[in-house]
C-alpha cells in the first residue's frame, strides 16, 4: 500500500500513534521576509496556478519556488527533492513518490539521512492529505533510525499552495497544527519552514 493510500485513521492505527490537536501551534515562530525575487515570482505564477488548478501548476508554481527560497535561506545546506521515489519499507506499505523531501544534508545526488521535512501537494482539500503525510513522516523516522542518523523530529506540510498546514512527529506522537497559514502570510510560512530545518 503506496503512502496516497493511508487515511488518517489507518496511520494512527498501523503505527501506534497517539494524535494531538494544536491551534496556532507554529504561529509564534518568526516571520522570515522573501527575497524580492520569491515575491515577483507568486505574484506572476500565483494567479497561473489558481487559473490552472492542478496539484502540478500548484506544486511547480507555487510551492517549488518557496521550497527553494528555503534551501537558499539555508545557505544551500539542505537537499531538496521533488518527486522522487521513497522505498522505506513497502511490507508495512511505506514505498511510493513524495511530491517534496527535505534533508539537512548538502548532497543533491541521493536522499542523505536526516530526512527533516515532507512537503505533500494537495489541489484544493488538505485534510485528504492527513494520511499520506504522515506516513510519509514515519518512513522519514525509520530512514533515518536505519541509517543511524536519528533527529527527534520530523515535519511535514500538506498544502495547496496557497493555504499550508503543518504537522510534526516526535517519537509516537503526532502534532497537527490546526491553523491554515495562507500564502498571503508567506513572511510567516518562510519562518516555520526555515526553523525546520535549521
Amino acid at each position: 500500500m503506496p503512502y496516497s493510500k493511508f487515511t488518517l485513521e489507518e496511520v494512527l492505527t498501523n503505527f501506534n500513534l497517539q494524535l494531538v490537536e494544536n491551534f496556532g501551534k507554529f504561529n509564534k515562530l518568526p516571520d522570515v521576509i522573501p527575497s524580492k525575487f520569491l515575491q515577483e515570482a507568486l505574484e506572476y505564477y500565483l494567479p497561473l496556478a489558481v487559473a490552472i488548478a492542478s496539484e502540478k501548476a500548484r506544486s511547480e508554481f507555487i510551492i517549488a519556488p518557496v521550497l527553494a527560497e528555503v534551501k537558499k535561506i539555508s545557505n544551500n545546506q539542505i537537499g531538496l527533492f521533488s518527486g522522487i521515489e521513497f522505498n522505506v519499507n513497502p511490507e508495512l506499505g511505506l514505498n511510493g513518490f513524495c511530491d517534496f523531501i527535505i534533508s539537512r544534508s548538502t548532497l543533491q545526488t541521493i536522499i542523505q539521512a536526516p530526512i527533516v521535512t515532507l512537503v505533500e501537494a494537495k489541489n484544493d482539500n488538505i485534510k485528504s492529505g492527513f494520511g499520506q503525510c504522515i506516513a510519509e513522516m514515519v518512513a522519514a523516522q525509520i530512514f533515518n533510525q536505519n541509517k543511524g542518523n536519528e533527529v527527534s523530529k520530523i515535519y511535514g506540510a500538506i498544502t495547496t499552495g496557497t493555504a499550508w498546514q503543518f504537522l510534526e512527529l516526535e517519537a509516537q506522537t503526532i502534532i497537527i497544527d490546526l491553523e491554515e497559514y495562507s500564502i498571503k502570510n508567506l513572511p510567516k510560512i518562510l519562518g516555520i519552514l526555515t526553523s525546520f530545518v535549521s
